[in-house]
């Protein structure tokens, strides 16, 4: 049970950040490096790809294989995140280099939490075979 809270809850977070690389994408533009061609299609297409994840969550499709996925994409738009404490982009109400840098701390958490909610750690330690 508590995992299909978590996986909820993560939905709705995944459904909000979807919904509003649309609706604020000057926010967003934050997290694009400057050495990242088309910017605007890259949130667009992030977007697109956050409310997949959040359907995908709330749908219950193939869990442990949208946890994976679901990490992995936290992982690639890390460097989002970076390329915003390192510019000193104002956005989301991280105005500080304080605020940014926590911000970096909570990216491990999502891809433990997408991995935790979703079983996809447990399907994974389930599948390997049992030491000699």
């Amino acid at each position: 049970m508590p995992e299909r809270l978590g996986r909820y809850l993560l939905a709705a977070f995944m459904a909000v950040a979807g919904v509003g690389h649309f609706l604020a994408a000057d926010s967003f533009r934050a997290q694009v490096p400057p050495w990242m061609p088309w910017p605007g299609a890259v949130i667009a297409v992030s977007g697109v790809i956050e409310l997949a994840f959040a359907v995908a969550l709330f749908a219950g499709w193939r869990l442990p294989l949208v946890g994976w996925l679901l990490a992995a994409f936290y992982v690639v738009v890390f460097p989002g995140n970076v390329s915003q404490f390192l510019t000193g982009t104002d956005a989301f109400g991280l105005d500080s280099d304080l605020a940014r840098g926590a911000r970096l701390l909570f990216q491990p958490v999502l891809v433990v939490w997408a991995l935790w909610c979703t079983g996809a750690w447990r399907a994974w330690r389930d599948r390997r075979p049992a030491a000699s």
